[in-house]
């Protein structure tokens, strides 16, 4: 029997053994964490991702490695690819750590993306932001995600504070200036390229954020075939670049019709939650199938479907579950603001349909404003 190891034992992870048992695969877990929630369903090794010993201990134990964040120290997957094989492949974790290794290869490989420019010091901020333009984002160039590590400038007078927010990490972490983009709408491509160069991807999704984390998730977005045939071309230009293997997401701007694309995230992605119950193959079950080099499954959807991200609690089941087509996920963490600990997802054969579920679950939870841009847009 395959035993797949996962470095982050978080909710990814936990869905991804959930979605692996039918294929008979075992699961090993590493993480930081002793209570990390993938291990309430596979066995785990604790320690620190640099600590060798742990590291040979998980490897001695696995088939195969896998991660389901990409703050894994790109060091450990090297490490680790010396001894087992690990997808994806330890410079596309890399290249995805570093927003300006990132950007740099969007603009290589013709991705449009908004200006940016590196920033070591204090003087180089003024620089960046001259170059850039105001407004703009100060940013740390890695370990930022979910709206973390970041300081929006609206005008001069707001540099100093910038960088007395961020400026102490510019030696650790780097710094990055990046131009605010007035978007429409965010999209994003969930896709997976198999060991073979075989690439899929999922209809395109539309997302909503609150304060920097995932609110909603509708797919399939409502676009053009040209936009649609673009995202897809971005996504796989990227996936072909790096030799990417598994499932990744490319998250994109769209602004007057055009698309600039904002990061990668080089793992199963909150915004392909609802492939769960809405697609013919799961990202999470299609992400191990690319790993273990099997055939990719159809990621076709089924009917139409959205996704509610719980932030700090976790609400009352029954409204969902009293919906014909609702699903409920609980990732068995404890409450904390901020913290992601679980999703709901709603499917319906039309538009129309789902926009009345969601209705009668704002309203029974009291979350009416987080789905009312979803209803509007499904009703717009």
């Amino acid at each position: 029997m395959t035993t797949v190891g996962i470095l982050g034992g978080g909710q990814l992870a936990r869905m991804m053994a959930l979605s692996g048992a039918p294929l008979g695969l075992r699961f090993k877990v590493m993480d930081t964490a002793p209570d990390a929630c993938a291990g309430q369903f596979a066995p785990m090794v604790v320690g620190d991702y640099r600590d060798e010993a742990a590291l040979a201990e998980f490897a001695g134990s696995v088939d195969v490695a896998t991660f389901d964040f990409e703050n894994v120290p790109s060091e450990s997957a090297a490490w680790l690819a010396e001894r087992i094989p690990v997808f994806p492949n330890p410079r596309a974790l890399g290249v995805a750590q570093d927003r300006l290794a990132e950007k740099t290869l969007f603009r290589e490989l013709g991705i449009p993306v908004p200006p940016f420019a590196a920033v070591d010091t204090r003087e180089g901020l003024d620089g960046a932001v001259a170059e850039v333009g105001l407004p703009c984002i100060l940013k740390t160039r890695r370990l930022g995600y979910d709206g973390k590590g970041q300081f929006r400038i609206r005008t001069a007078d707001d540099i100093d504070a910038a960088w007395a927010a961020l400026g102490p990490q510019a030696d650790s972490v780097g710094l990055i200036v990046e131009g605010f983009v007035a978007f429409q709408r965010e999209l994003s491509v969930v896709a997976v390229r198999g060991r073979d160069g075989e690439f899929r991807t999922w209809p395109l999704t539309e997302n909503w954020h609150v304060d920097g984390v995932l609110s909603a998730s509708l797919a399939p977005a409502a676009v053009d075939d040209v936009l649609l045939a673009t995202a897809t071309g971005h996504a796989q230009a990227l996936a072909d670049a790096l030799d990417y293997v598994g499932v990744f997401a490319l998250e994109l701007f769209c602004r007057d019709g055009e698309l600039l694309a904002n990061e990668m995230a080089p793992r199963v992605h909150n915004s392909g939650h609802w492939t769960l119950e809405g697609s013919e193959t799961s990202q999470f079950q299609n992400h191990l199938r690319a790993v273990l080099g099997l055939p990719l499954g159809d990621t076709r959807m089924v009917g139409q479907a959205c996704m509610l991200n719980w932030i700090g609690a976790m609400p009352d089941a029954a409204t969902v579950l009293a919906e014909a087509g609702g699903h409920w996920h609980d990732y068995g963490k404890s409450a904390r603001e901020g913290r992601k600990v679980g999703h709901a997802t709603l499917r319906a054969e039309s538009r129309a349909e789902l926009a009345h579920a969601l209705e009668r679950v704002g309203q029974g939870l009291g979350r009416e404003a987080q789905v009312a841009p979803v209803v509007e847009r499904l009703r717009g």
